[in-house]
């Protein structure tokens, strides 16, 4: 059975073309992901729509949600703390701006910086 993604499609409103293809986001995740050396990570902190809670953001990541989510285990571990991936972010429970900076640095992320 052919799978039919009618969300890929809402921007399209009727092609009269019959070899028409739909262009979905697929592919575009993968082009774009830049090597350690050059990605400029911004490490920074945040108490805003958390209840007073202190967290630790690191912004600013290119390429794939797969590394996204490695680079979050292991800022988590490394910091000895909880935290999530969302939305392109990586968010740690806690003020670990210095330790997270410094794993980044270890890992070959030689751009990131504290904002």
């Amino acid at each position: 059975m052919k799978k039919n993604d009618w969300k890929a499609r809402l921007g399209v409103t009727y092609s009269t073309n019959p070899d028409y293809r739909y262009r979905t986001e697929e592919g575009a995740e993968g082009d774009a992901a830049l090597p350690r050396e050059k990605q400029m990570l911004r490490v920074s902190i945040d108490k805003r729509r958390r209840g007073g809670k202190t967290v630790t953001l690191v912004t600013g990541f290119s390429g794939a949600d797969d590394d996204l989510q490695t680079l979050g285990r292991l800022l988590k571990t490394g910091c000895a703390s909880g935290g999530s991936v969302k939305d392109g972010e990586i968010i740690i429970q806690g003020d670990c701006r210095q330790k997270a900076l410094e794993l980044l640095r270890r890992e070959g992320y030689a751009k990131s910086r504290i904002v």
